[in-house]
């Protein structure tokens, strides 16, 4: 990741899962205000062992970007990865860009947020990769209200993701706004 991003020292997390048992652990990476969460575990890390020679694991890692207000990012933003990448791995559902989900409350775990809802896009910044073990893709989790959720079932996710994308280009997740 530091040829991609400017921070030299990310802060990680492990979790107690295996590798390709769901997620293995999590970067936080800072960047122009934002921190940028990038999770590892949803493709093939050490060995092949999906039967796709050309696609690694899932074929893509969730990335989050939320605002820097503090010296390490906020504790509902390294939870929100893992439910989802737990979620994935416990129905065999895989996300894909312009999916949406309602998590069945707030994203944050607190009524203080209007953000109630996740949809999904290709990352802004992050490039597809190829590894060893097949290619994979960055695919962002953006933050909606029930409003922006309602919205994107009328039209679609990538019209609604796209006007946010006018607000802010990285689709940060600001749980304030």
């Amino acid at each position: 990741m530091a040829t991609r991003v400017a921070d030299e020292d990310p802060l990680d997390w492990g979790t107690n899962n295996l590798p390709g048992h769901g997620l293995y652990g999590l970067g936080a990476y800072r960047s122009a205000g934002h921190w940028l969460l990038v999770t590892l575990g949803m493709t093939e890390l050490f060995a092949k062992s999906s039967d796709n020679p050309d696609v690694s694991g899932w074929g893509y890692e969730l990335t989050m970007r939320v605002p820097m207000d503090a010296d390490q990012p906020p504790a509902w933003s390294l939870r929100l990865p893992e439910r989802l990448v737990g979620y994935v791995f416990t129905s065999g559902k895989s996300f894909a860009e312009g999916h949406r989900m309602d998590p069945g409350g707030p994203i944050t775990g607190e009524d203080t947020t209007r953000l109630r809802a996740v949809a999904f896009a290709a990352d802004p910044e992050l490039p597809p990769i190829d590894s060893p073990y097949g290619s994979a893709r960055f695919l962002t989790v953006v933050g909606i209200t029930t409003e922006e959720l309602e919205r994107m079932k009328a039209t679609t996710a990538a019209e609604v993701l796209s006007e946010l994308a006018e607000r802010s280009p990285t689709l940060v997740t600001d749980p304030t706004r």
